[in-house]
């Protein structure tokens, strides 16, 4: 919002919130009909396809966001290193109403304008007007409403709202004001009406517009130079032509420069190019790809996390992760990299974050839950794993955190089979288990006598059961199995809380893997459920409680922070992340992984040190 917002601020659909596409709905449903029913000699294509142009420009925008947020986390050719966080995303979700809005008057344009119907694919003349017109009036007449929307009266009540981003995504390009955006489409129409007036606008001229304002739109905002420098040299002109996204990068920096739309040509004749814009340019060409101190190797959980990535839908990753009945609706789009992933990938850089002075990268491994499950899918699995770790190694990094990766210790041993493999590797393998041992037995209420283990039992729940029992604390198990396996870790004084009962009345319950919806069922009213293992159970109970998974909210130094880690809160980060952060902070030059178990006083006491704070206690008994 702009800091005292004008007239016309608000888009008029905003009221609609999710459902703002009806707007289109009566359009969309009378071009199709029309277009099905009527003899193929009065069918208007050209009206039939402004439905394919809206949905194409929304593609167009999110790969580029995609794109953008890939290569800015990577680093390479990075131009501006600033943090994004969850006010800017937030800010920005509403980037498609521009796409509506065009959407729209093309509707109204082809409906009541003169030569709007019936418009032919194809007209050279009008393609060639469409340039030109827009290289003359546009450019120059955007150059100076530019320059007015900086005057403070405004540039408060308009356009301050698209430079609270200092640095921008490629979808920061289009968010203004719903005033600022009329301004603007009554600016980019002047070659379109044109046309039509002259009688050889065509679907190319008007949609190839559309898409190549977006095209440089979308460059000029994705803060990563693209541009080659050879491109220059062939054509010296075209530097006062085309702009660069180093060029309008310096615009969010320094705001009083670099005002040209997309031809610097205007800057250099009135003098408002900044005279840093050559240097920087060349500079973010020539930045290398960054190297990450910290390493948090993760992967995909269902088939739609994959829109939940940092790199997937921004809004959606803005947000934990839920699953929504829409989604299932583009199951043909999430079906070709479900497939892909079967018999192919390597980890890919999805996130960064600046911790104090480590620099930290997140790495997705390109495999879902189910395939983790599968014997035929474990050599691939364990492959990918090794070259990301190994590759962490090259680039220098300390610490590499296993993240969901060890979720089954039968795959690797939880990572003990790549110490076994590399003996002498530099970055130390961090699963982070002390830290989720600690984090459980902290959030377990204080004056508690009596839990219960349920679940599948991994290395973290022994860690868990010894520690309680020492305290004095009685774990109750219900499987003679699990009961004969927890003893056998424990000293007689310590064995003597552990206790086997087939009726769980404690309601202090401690959960892993594989906890049932029937098993939930046995658990007395007001029970709080407090997760052990990387995933949280699926809350089946009202009259209960959930703990989130091992977790601890980040400290404010922890930057570039815009995404949530899967079904956390935002700012929350997992036990198995923060522990590789903390164990690069402190410098310990250690493993923890395999039936390694570092220190659970100490890695606590470190990450409460570090400004990591402890969650309370959800008190939201409301199932998923």
């Amino acid at each position: 919002m702009a800091s005292k917002p004008g007239i016309l601020t608000e888009w008029p659909w905003t009221w609609l919130g999710n459902f703002k596409y009806v707007v289109l709905a009566p359009w969309v449903i009378h071009s199709t009909y029309s277009y099905l029913t009527k003899d193929k000699s009065e069918r208007d294509l050209s009206n039939f396809l402004i439905l394919p142009m809206v949905l194409s420009r929304a593609l167009h925008n999110q790969i580029w966001i995609s794109v953008s947020r890939y290569r800015t986390a990577k680093g390479n050719n990075r131009i501006v290193d600033k943090s994004i966080e969850f006010e800017q995303v937030d800010r920005e979700t509403n980037w498609d109403d521009q796409i509506i809005l065009s959407g729209l008057l093309l509707y109204l344009g082809s409906k009541y304008m003169a030569n709007g119907s019936h418009v032919p694919l194809w007209r050279t003349d009008g393609i060639i007007w469409t340039i030109l017109l827009h290289a003359g009036p546009v450019e120059f007449l955007y150059y100076w409403l530019h320059r007015a929307l900086h005057h403070h009266f405004l540039y408060s009540r308009y356009h301050s709202h698209h430079h609270s981003s200092i640095v921008t995504e490629p979808i920061t390009s289009v968010i203004h004001p719903f005033a600022e955006h009329l301004a603007y489409f009554v600016l980019f129409s002047i070659p379109m009406l044109s046309t039509l007036l002259m009688k050889n606008a065509s679907v190319m001229s008007i949609g190839g517009y559309l898409t190549c304002i977006d095209l440089l739109n979308d460059m000029g905002h994705c803060n990563f130079e693209l541009v080659p420098k050879w491109l220059f040299s062939i054509c010296p002109p075209l530097k006062y032509l085309m702009y660069t996204p180093s060029y309008h990068s310096l615009h969010h920096t320094q705001f009083r420069t670099n005002y040209s739309l997309f031809m610097p040509f205007y800057d250099y004749i009135y003098g408002t190019m900044d005279k840093s814009s050559d240097s920087l340019y060349e500079n973010s060409l020539v930045r290398k790809e960054e190297a990450p101190d910290v390493v948090h190797l993760t992967h995909l959980t269902t088939p739609e996390s994959i829109y939940h990535l940092r790199l997937g839908f921004a809004r959606f990753a803005s947000e934990p992760h839920r699953s929504k009945w829409y989604l299932w609706l583009m199951w043909p789009v999430t079906l070709w990299p479900m497939m892909v992933s079967w018999f192919y990938g390597r980890s890919f850089t999805s996130e960064r974050n600046v911790f104090k002075h480590l620099k930290l990268q997140t790495w997705a491994i390109p495999k879902y839950n189910i395939q983790y499950c599968m014997k035929w899918q474990r050599e691939s699995i364990n492959s990918m794993i090794e070259d990301a770790i190994l590759a962490a190694s090259d680039k220098g990094a300390k610490v590499l955190s296993l993240g969901l990766l060890n979720q089954d210790e039968g795959l690797n041993s939880s990572g003990e089979l790549f110490l076994r493999k590399h003996p002498q590797l530099k970055v130390k393998l961090v699963d982070g288990s002390s830290l989720a041992v600690a984090i459980v037995l902290n959030s377990i209420p204080k004056g508690t006598s009596q839990v219960v283990l349920r679940g599948k039992l991994s290395k973290i729940a022994y860690s868990i059961a010894l520690a309680l029992c020492q305290g004095g604390v009685q774990v109750y198990t219900t499987r003679e199995d699990e009961h004969k396996n927890l003893k056998a870790t424990l000293s007689n004084q310590a064995g003597d809380n552990l206790k086997l009962s087939r009726y769980s009345t404690p309601k202090i319950w401690l959960v892993g893997d594989g906890l049932s919806a029937d098993e939930q069922k046995k658990a007395p009213k007001g029970t709080l459920f407090i997760p052990f293992s990387k995933f949280p159970p699926k809350k089946e109970r009202k009259d209960c409680f959930y703990n989130t998974t091992p977790a601890m909210l980040a400290p404010k130094h922890l930057e570039n922070v815009d995404s949530c880690e899967n079904w956390l809160p935002r700012r929350v980060m997992s036990a198995w992340r923060i522990a590789g952060i903390v164990h690069a902070m402190e410098e310990w030059n250690v493993h923890e992984c395999g039936n390694m178990m570092f220190s659970i006083e100490k890695i606590w006491k470190a990450s409460l040190e570090h400004g990591f704070v402890p969650l309370m206690i959800s008190l939201d008994p409301k199932p998923n």
